[in-house]
């Protein structure tokens, strides 16, 4: 297919050194920040917490569709994307805001450590550090923890199926489902062709995931650990049932696939989501692109029937 029109003009209207400018990741951060505009949709209840994390604080964000008194509700533990160096709570509120709202559900959005001043594995103990303390205090936050799920975008899909990994081999919370829109999950890139095919042209591009890679494991880091390449992981079964989304011209388009089909090789119920004409973080683009909008709706309604909404 070829790329969605509208997604097309937004591509065009991107400066010229856009790539050059994701170099510095300071700038990237003050960029990206910068970005956010300030939240449209409103809910009964949003609250900034800060756990006691294995680096120090965590701030998390809380966001309830209904009044807590009206009963548990399911929880998701939410991990935002950006490469595992840039995104926060902030540049992931909207999303987990309409989340939150349509799919019924409490979400916990986590400002896990970034690299490279946090490099692998500082993430990743951050995301399992909240989704322990998520099913610790299910009971105050109004979660129900039979129906506790874990998702991310990119880097944050990446972290969400690491911590499935890790939940089920460390003896960690019991997790009902996993959500992964555009994931990370393997840092030996050679092996798709996707890599090659959407290389340049459609905003994320090989080279800055190759950089991104870097700043999050330094030479020396072990890229087949399954803590950073879940699908080197030895084994996907017994894993909670999965949705995952991916984009026709992502650069990640054929680790997502190739991750949902070991997890349904392996007895996992996958929900595979390939949208055509779609990039990297497509859903982002929600409000301005019908047919992200279509995704976006579809996934949602994946989300209720799977935690039974």
């Amino acid at each position: 297919m070829t790329i969605d029109p509208v997604i097309r003009s937004l591509l065009d209207m991107l400066p010229a050194d856009v790539e050059r400018s994701t170099l510095d990741h300071r700038e990237m951060r003050e960029r990206l920040e910068a970005s956010v505009s300030p939240a449209s949709i409103e809910l009964p209840r949003v609250e900034d917490r800060v756990l006691e994390g294995p680096g120090g604080p965590l701030p998390v964000r809380l966001y309830w569709p209904v009044e807590s008194a009206e009963g548990p509700r399911p929880g998701m533990v939410w991990l935002h994307g950006g490469g595992f160096v840039i995104g926060s709570v902030a540049t992931d509120d909207a999303m987990c805001r309409e989340l939150a709202r349509d799919a019924g559900i409490v979400v916990v959005s986590v400002d896990y450590r970034l690299a490279p001043e946090h490099p692998f594995p500082a993430a990743i103990d951050d995301a399992m550090a909240a989704t322990e303390w998520v099913a610790e205090n299910a009971v105050e936050l109004g979660i129900d923890r039979s129906r506790l799920a874990i998702g991310g975008g990119s880097a944050g899909g990446n972290l969400a199926a690491v911590t499935t990994l890790r939940a089920r081999d460390e003896g960690g919370p019991s997790l009902a489902y996993q959500l992964l829109v555009n994931p990370s999950c393997d840092h030996d890139p050679d092996r798709y062709p996707s890599m090659v095919e959407n290389a340049t042209g459609y905003m994320l591009t090989a080279t800055v995931m190759g950089w991104f890679g870097d700043q999050y494991l330094p030479p020396g880091a072990d890229r087949r650990d399954p803590r950073a390449s879940p699908m080197q992981a030895a084994s996907l079964a017994g894993l909670p049932a999965a949705q995952i989304v991916t984009a026709e011209f992502d650069p990640l388009r054929d680790e997502g696939e190739a991750y949902a089909s070991r997890l349904a090789a392996e007895g996992v119920a996958v929900t595979y989501r390939p949208c055509p004409g779609g990039i990297h973080g497509f859903l982002g683009y929600r409000d301005r692109v019908p047919s992200a909008r279509q995704a976006f709706d579809a996934m949602i309604g994946d989300v209720r029937d799977a935690l039974g909404v």
